[in-house]
């Protein structure tokens, strides 16, 4: 009779478990469902607002998906704590691995890092003019882990994002403007007032070179065979090069029409007799 009674408090006990357990495991699954849902909906809220305030697409998908990981993370850990499953050895299961995964993954997390940074500080756009590191070409695109670079020569460079915030950047575009010098040296016997003159003209005829800042040309030096003028100007950006290659030989052709020579290096040498030796005195 007791073994009889003894049978049917077991089953009693072991229906109520499953029932229990089945509860919570349609709980779990629930709650698994709905957090999914949640944790989408989170994420592209977050990536919505991220584009609202013009955040760079790529970051902005970049942290919607972070924020959607750390969501379903905390879920997971949620739901099989629910389910009755122990989740302290899960939690430091992840930590284990994500320091694992840290330690192996160091250099492209810092390239991520890196790349984040500049897409939010923008310390350079894409088709702005710079130099990294002595590298130095057209921005021609930026993600998350490297900057691509378009060099004068039509060749491209790839830098990691880690050495492009490591390194001095040269930005030539965002001031909007820049300035050129050029430095030219006239005769000894020339006017220095014509010569100076005529690079004046020469900025007035030209619209590109911009009056404000005002271009100048001064005198730099007395050199060993010339007179030194430096000459400097601003203009925009784009203009720069075109600019300066027009002035250099506009400046040559009006000195030829004036008169005014741009002497070669010279050097002045003399000879100088040595005087003879005399006779040595008789004994």
């Amino acid at each position: 009779m007791n073994d009889f009674l003894d049978q049917i408090g077991i089953h009693a006990a072991t229906r109520a478990l499953i029932v229990t357990y089945s509860i919570r495991i349609g709980l779990a699954l629930l709650l698994l469902l709905i957090g999914f849902w949640i944790a989408a909906r989170v994420a592209n809220l977050g990536r919505r607002a991220l584009e609202r305030a013009r955040v760079d697409l790529t970051l902005a998908m970049f942290l919607r998906n972070i924020i959607y990981g750390i969501l379903i993370a905390l879920l997971l850990i949620q739901v099989l704590g629910m389910a009755g499953i122990p989740t302290a050895s899960f939690i430091a299961a992840i930590g284990a691995a994500g320091l694992a995964i840290g330690l192996a993954l160091n250099s492209s997390l810092s390239n991520l890092a890196w790349g984040v940074l500049l897409i939010l500080f923008r310390p350079f756009r894409v088709g702005d003019h710079v130099t990294i590191g002595g590298v130095e070409g057209d921005v021609q695109s930026i993600n998350l882990m490297h900057t691509y670079l378009i060099t004068p020569d039509n060749r491209q460079a790839v830098l990691p994002n880690a050495k492009v915030g490591g390194e001095a950047i040269i930005n030539f575009n965002v001031r909007g403007t820049r300035r050129f010098e050029i430095k030219v040296g006239i005769g000894y016997n020339d006017d220095i007032g014509k010569a100076m003159q005529t690079v004046r003209d020469l900025f007035a005829a030209d619209a590109r070179i911009l009056k404000d800042p005002a271009p100048g040309v001064w005198t730099e030096a007395l050199g060993d065979s010339s007179v030194n003028l430096v000459i400097r100007g601003w203009t925009a950006t784009g203009d720069l090069w075109e600019t300066q290659t027009t002035l250099i030989r506009s400046i040559k052709e009006r000195f030829d029409e004036a008169g005014i020579t741009i002497p070669y290096p010279q050097s002045e040498i003399r000879l100088v007799r040595a005087p003879a030796a005399q006779d040595p005195a008789p004994l």
